[in-house]
């Protein structure tokens, strides 16, 4: 495994770029770590902060993961980090799948900032088994300018089986954040996501107060086709989320992505369902749907105690883990 903490620029550079010398190379170049667009809700936020602006030290997280099969298992063959994003390095303490690896994602910082940009690579090689988390709740904090981005790009090879699961977000008041989630996945390899928001600090009775919370989450094949698109943009007024064609009020929104060749939507769709409506379909509103393409079936979840939403997410992932591995999932440890 190498870890590229003082990395050779020049060696390091994607091929076709232009090498950049200097602190960070090109990882520190605004082309590297700002996104393609802005969603408009977040980039009418624009401003310089009074603080650390945009490219400072600290201001530019960078994470990136290559796993690759090693013999029997899945091992981290490559890793950079850049504060505030870092990683415990990988376990194994699954007796059902030994050979696969739980992988969690940090923060040196106490939460995201204003003028934070973060970015996240994930490469699976062929044939690997992975599942990723955080070790706690993201927290993206009150911000007077500007907004923050944080961009995980996701990428798997023929046959690899990875489950990307964070814990959820919770946006404080007067924050205001862009997430984009890109996914890369051939047609043989199988990918279980979630994504989970908090409406803010609920134990001080702030919810909804953050300006917006803008989320996408794309899935293309390696030629770039597009199969899966979701966009999430929230904007409370007063509190306000816009009722039932949001969230209802809520306080909790999830949803959980499972793109796979080896079940149908429809059989995805029904193991959802019935995993999780007898149990939860009277305390939250739930909705099960197929993919375009059937590629795979979604959830999403809305509800207002964290906790139980957390329950039925977990339902969810360790139905569709037996489905398509034929084992039951492993209590997730966190620290």
């Amino acid at each position: 495994m190498s870890t590229d903490l003082v990395p050779d620029v020049e060696a390091a550079a994607p091929a076709g770029s232009l090498p950049v010398t200097g602190y960070g190379g090109y990882r520190l170049q605004p082309a590297h770590y700002e996104p393609e667009r802005v969603p408009h809700e977040v980039a009418r936020h624009s401003s310089v902060p009074d603080t650390l602006p945009v490219g400072s030290p600290a201001k530019v997280g960078m994470l990136e993961l290559e796993f690759a099969r090693r013999g029997e298992r899945t091992e981290l063959v490559h890793r950079y980090q850049k504060s505030p994003l870092q990683i415990m390095y990988p376990l194994y303490y699954d007796p059902a799948r030994p050979d696969m690896p739980y992988t969690y994602i940090m923060s040196t910082g106490g939460g995201i900032l204003q003028a934070d940009r973060l970015r996240t690579d994930l490469l699976f090689g062929p044939g690997t088994s992975a599942y990723i988390t955080t070790s706690a709740y993201t927290k993206v904090l009150k911000m007077e300018h500007d907004y923050a981005v944080a961009q995980t790009n996701i990428s798997l090879g023929e046959d690899a089986y990875v489950e990307y699961l964070p814990d959820p977000i919770i946006p404080f008041a007067q924050s205001r954040l862009y997430q984009r989630t890109a996914v890369t996945l051939p047609e043989s390899a199988t990918l279980i996501a979630g994504e989970t928001v908090i409406a803010g600090r609920l134990a001080r009775d702030e919810r909804h107060q953050y300006a917006v919370l803008a989320s996408d989450f794309e899935v293309s094949r390696p030629d770039g086709a597009v199969i899966t698109l979701d966009r999430v943009r929230l904007t409370p007024d007063g509190g306000d989320t816009g009722g039932l064609a949001v969230l209802g009020d809520r306080d909790v929104l999830s949803t959980l992505y499972v793109l796979t060749p080896h079940a149908s939507a429809t059989e995805l769709g029904d193991l959802l369902h019935a995993a999780l409506a007898p149990t939860y379909g009277d305390a939250m509103a739930l909705g099960v749907s197929a993919l375009p393409g059937d590629v795979g079936s979604w959830v999403r979840i809305v509800g207002d105690d964290a906790r139980l939403v957390a329950a039925a997410t977990t339902t969810a992932w360790r139905a569709l883990r037996r489905r398509l591995t034929g084992r039951d999932a492993p209590a997730i440890r966190k620290v």
